[in-house]
């Protein structure tokens, strides 16, 4: 009987030492989690024993490899594409045969198409998001970048203007200048081609200001508002409170620019593009002419340029002509009742099990969802110290098995020498 529990034991202390040299040969792994050895003991039993009879152990057995899931430090790399979980969750990949895997390896690279993959060919995957960020689907796709061909341009349709009027400016009069509050802009047709616009503001009554996109008209409106006599066609008019803050237009209002030249996609009219127009936060306070923001959102095609991700998984990229879209995708997360059920499938990836549950998929920084580093790895969180200590505990124990059974062949040796 001895041989047999000497035996049971070597064979622990052997594998305990396999799972030991696992975790050593894997220090430096990227999001490795260390193993541990379990064992039960064996106890041998017989056909109508009662359950309080004491029966003698016949040896150990190893009952599952348990992980250590907790954290790994972080580790900064400067890479984009180096993603580091700081919390709970795993990055789901869907792997070359279809299958879906998790990891927390977040170490990825882009491929000739754009698409994101991990160091074993497997896809990352997440939501689809708007221009702002904001997730529109629920259901998980690859995430891939759109590195080849150029954004398309888009049409102005918005433009935007903060600006404060010169409350103690008189109405305007023959000697009025035109261009004394006015500014400049650049809008796009759709297929991105610039034209420089302006906006011109003319004084024509106590509080009421018009505005036009030209020279001629200015100076036109200026010249009327001068005479009493009908004033050209403004593109707004903008009236003010006492109080200084604006009356009207409140919401933006549709207007028509002249054009030096027909844009594509513009009304019918020669010279004319129409867009919304907001200047909702103009005012008229006692101070100079100055204009705090002046925006559209048009622009040319471009050319991708790089890529950012920000905490919660958000995919902005980058493009020559200077915009920035959020629509690249946001990482979608993953977790588990029981992590510990979770099989290793190698190259840093688990396979979903019976035992680990269903996976519960989330935003980054939502609920128990850790937080997206971008730029940084989460190292191997194996102690290597403690590993090496482990070792000669388990070298010792397996010294300490083959003396069992070496004591075990010294007894049967004398009793077979008995005469």
């Amino acid at each position: 009987m001895s041989f047999q529990t000497g035996l049971s034991g070597l064979s622990a202390a052997s594998q305990n030492l396999d799972v030991i040299g696992n975790n050593i040969a894997n220090a430096n792994t990227v999001g490795m989690k260390a193993s541990r050895s379990e064992f039960s003991d064996l106890i041998e039993s017989a056909l109508g024993a009662s359950g309080t009879t004491h029966l003698a152990g016949i040896g150990v057995s190893q009952a599952t490899i348990s992980q250590n899931f907790n954290q790994g430090n972080v580790s900064l790399t400067g890479n984009t594409l180096d993603l580091a979980i700081n919390g709970d969750g795993f990055y789901q990949v869907k792997k070359t045969d279809g299958t879906i895997a998790f990891s927390r390896d977040g170490q990825f690279k882009l491929d000739k198409d754009g698409n994101i993959l991990n160091n074993a060919g497997s896809s990352l995957m997440g939501y689809k998001t708007d221009i702002n960020g904001a997730q529109v689907d629920q259901t998980p796709v690859k995430l891939s970048v759109p590195t080849g061909a150029p954004i398309a341009a888009q049409k102005t349709g918005t433009i935007t203007a903060e600006f404060n009027l010169d409350a103690s400016a008189p109405i305007a009069t023959s000697t009025t200048s035109a261009t004394q509050y006015g500014t400049s802009f650049t809008t796009f047709d759709s297929q991105g081609v610039g034209t420089p616009m302006s906006l011109y503001f003319v004084k024509s009554a106590q509080d009421t200001w018009q505005a036009y996109d030209n020279v001629p008209a200015a100076k036109n409106a200026v010249a009327a508002v001068a005479a009493g006599t009908a004033l050209p066609t403004p593109v707004s008019t903008l009236s003010f409170k006492t109080d200084g803050s604006l009356l009207s237009p409140a919401t933006p209002q549709a207007i028509t620019l002249n054009t030096p030249n027909l844009l594509i996609g513009a009304p019918a009219t020669p010279g004319k593009f129409t867009a919304n127009l907001d200047v909702s936060k103009a005012t008229q306070y006692g101070t100079a002419f100055a204009v705090t923001n002046l925006a559209q959102d048009g622009y040319t095609s471009g050319q991708y340029t790089g890529m950012t991700i920000d905490n919660k998984g958000v995919i902005s990229t980058r493009y020559s002509n200077g915009q920035t879209l959020k629509t690249g995708g946001m990482i979608a997360l993953a977790d588990f009742r029981n992590v510990q059920g979770l099989s290793p499938a190698g190259g840093g990836e688990y396979m979903a099990s019976y035992k680990s549950g269903e996976a519960l998929l989330g935003q980054p920084t939502v609920g128990n969802f850790g937080e997206v580093r971008s730029g940084a790895v989460e190292e191997s969180n194996v102690d290597l110290t403690a590993e090496l200590v482990n070792m000669m505990t388990a070298q010792r124990n397996y010294q300490a098995n083959a003396q069992t059974i070496k004591t075990q062949d010294q007894i049967m040796s004398t009793l077979v020498s008995l005469r």
